[in-house]
């Protein structure tokens, strides 16, 4: 079995392009992608797409990375649609990982694409809920509900009960794990503010980021409240975008004169399970198994990408990923260790919360982060000494945890 390499990785600022197509998008991140791995899309050998709203919004089906890559030459070769939800992109990612791993191809692209800007901002909002179990969704409520029904959640203040409208259903169920969070282990509304304004100060940082704006603990607790405890900063907003990787075998690399090499250590790929509450969590599952494939361990990862579609799951995730005993993920965020000069930088980017959250391109930016970050090339973000990087990025809900998770370790090559 071959080692996998990324030798190129691109994406365009996320934001809200309203007036954008997706082929445009596409075809921006595949510029930049073919650009820095320094190679002829026609050394392509097969490509895997991620796009999960393009059907929704324009009835585009069936046929979506063929559609994207069609205008830009790359024909002729197998072309595979992946679909996961907010973790479509690092499927695709993970599917050109095994690929190559098999001794089928030798590069591969990975390219993510999504466009949610909407004139109608409640059918952007809507289109959220399909990463759930639409048909059977009033049990699937129903049921968590009543597993929950015994588990103590911190009650919401008087002065901030439902705001109403205006957010996707996942901000209410991150909501709930934090008002768990806060019942169980004493954790706080302002430690979820830190975490925000470190993401927020990361962004400030990263020239393709969907919101570029540095803020304080303050002003992060002072926005428009979401759901309580979180506030509109501790939340990723809505937005477009497009990221691509160009993977390759280590004898494609012997090929190559001017590569800038990062050595995929390990990819994993995961679904959800029918568990309690009380259960081993998707991403403790998953983190002990990429742990164990590449022969190394939480202490070991210098750099960190997770899946923080709102502030609480930056926290939680820092926990099951075991850089810090359970219950103590706030704790950690306030010691200054996640944040840029800290022992263990987690969102550089900015994460979901304010690099932007395009569901079908975010786990590829997370992707473009990390090789960044060991290549040396970050910049005013760059964390010194790099070695190790991690990526986690979770998608859907099935159960009471994520219905697909990819994390994947990448090692920067000497």
């Amino acid at each position: 079995m071959s080692d996998v390499y990324v030798i190129g990785v691109g994406m365009m600022r996320f934001g809200k392009y309203l007036d954008a197509t997706i082929k445009g998008m596409a075809a921006e991140a595949v510029e930049r992608v073919a650009k820095d791995a320094g190679i002829d899309k026609g050394s392509i050998e097969a490509a895997y797409v991620s796009n999960s709203f393009w059907g929704m919004y324009s009835d585009q089906h069936s046929i979506r990375g063929q559609v994207m890559l069609y205008p830009l030459g790359i024909q002729g070769i197998p072309i595979v649609n992946t679909e996961n939800a907010c973790a479509g992109a690092s499927t695709a990612f993970h599917l050109a990982y095994t690929s190559i791993r098999a001794g089928m191809y030798d590069a591969v692209l990975a390219l993510g694409v999504e466009k949610i800007t909407h004139e109608d901002k409640n059918f952007s909002f809507r289109s959220y809920a399909t990463c759930l179990d639409v048909e059977g969704f009033a049990d699937h409520i129903s049921r968590i509900m009543s597993m929950a029904s015994d588990i103590p959640m911190a009650e919401v203040p008087p002065e901030f009960q439902d705001p109403g409208g205006g957010r996707s259903i996942f901000m209410d169920i991150y909501a709930a794990g934090a008002r768990w969070h806060m019942a169980k282990y004493g954790s706080t509304q302002r430690q979820l503010a830190v975490i925000s304004a470190k993401n927020h100060f990361h962004s400030s940082l990263n020239p393709l980021a969907q919101i570029q704006k540095d803020m304080t603990v303050e002003e992060v607790l002072a926005d428009k409240l979401i759901a309580w405890p979180l506030t509109r900063p501790m939340c990723a907003p809505v937005g477009d975008g497009s990221a691509a990787a160009i993977l390759c075998s280590g004898g494609f690399l012997k090929k190559l004169s001017r590569a800038r090499p990062v050595r995929v250590r390990t990819s994993v790929l995961g679904s959800g399970t029918d568990r309690g509450f009380d259960g081993v969590d998707i991403g403790e599952r998953l983190s002990r198994s990429a742990y164990e494939k590449a022969g190394v361990g939480p202490h070991d990862i210098n750099v960190v990408e997770v899946h923080d579609a709102t502030a609480y799951g930056e926290l939680h995730q820092s926990e099951v990923m075991g850089f810090c005993p359970e219950g103590e993920g706030g704790m950690l965020a306030e010691s200054g260790v996640t944040k840029l000069g800290g022992r263990l930088p987690i969102n550089t980017s900015g994460g979901l919360e304010s690099r932007g959250h395009p569901i079908g391109a975010s786990g590829l930016a997370q992707i473009h982060e990390i090789v960044t970050q060991l290549r040396g090339e970050a910049g005013k973000r760059q964390v010194q000494g790099a070695r190790l990087g991690l990526t986690e990025n979770g998608g859907g809900n099935i159960g009471v945890e994520e219905a697909s998770m990819t994390i994947h370790i990448l090692e920067k090559v000497p």
